[in-house]
């Protein structure tokens, strides 16, 4: 069996991502995030950090993630707005949570983290112009992506995840 056209799974990842936040503000969903997933801390109390099972993320590998990605595209939308056309590395998210522990052995420090990184990436959208929105980075793995398709994506990235961690919670509880 042939091996899948990468420009193909590009595009179903990105189409996967804008569907997970369908027609929503971008902006007003991305700044929900912080609370909802303080909320999810909560909830989850002493189950936070228990993998549903072998190889796969707890709740708390979820947020590592989520903040992850949101450490990530920090980069990229400032890149992307200062520079003409900028590279714009992938990274693996597995290796991100597997060798990168620090991102949860403190939860508390994480989402203190995640919400100031997150309002500030969302006060640079709020305050960006529809031609700054246009620009665009030239991604390793994904192509052209603009400023405005990269928000989005995030924005659906983020709804996926924390789905992914209720999921693994409720597996968790039985």
């Amino acid at each position: 069996m042939d091996a899948p056209d990468p420009i193909t799974q590009a595009k179903e990842y990105q189409e996967f991502l804008l569907a997970a936040l369908g027609s929503d503000d971008p902006a007003e969903a991305q700044a929900s995030t912080p609370g909802v997933m303080r909320e999810l801390f909560r909830e989850a109390g002493a189950d936070l950090a228990a993998a549903p099972a072998p190889g796969e993320w707890s709740s708390l590998e979820c947020a590592a993630h989520i903040l992850g990605a949101e450490l990530v595209s920090s980069g990229r939308y400032r890149w992307i707005l200062a520079h003409d056309r900028p590279p714009l590395i992938g990274y693996d998210q597995d290796l991100w949570v597997k060798r990168l522990p620090q991102d949860r052995r403190d939860p508390v420090a994480m989402l203190e983290l995640f919400e100031a990184l997150r309002t500030a990436n969302v006060r640079l959208w709020n305050g960006s112009t529809e031609d700054e929105r246009a620009r665009v980075g030239e991604h390793a793995e994904r192509g052209p992506e603009s400023f405005d398709l990269t928000f989005r994506m995030i924005a659906g990235h983020d709804r996926v995840h924390v789905a992914q961690a209720r999921r693994a919670l409720a597996a968790v509880r039985g």
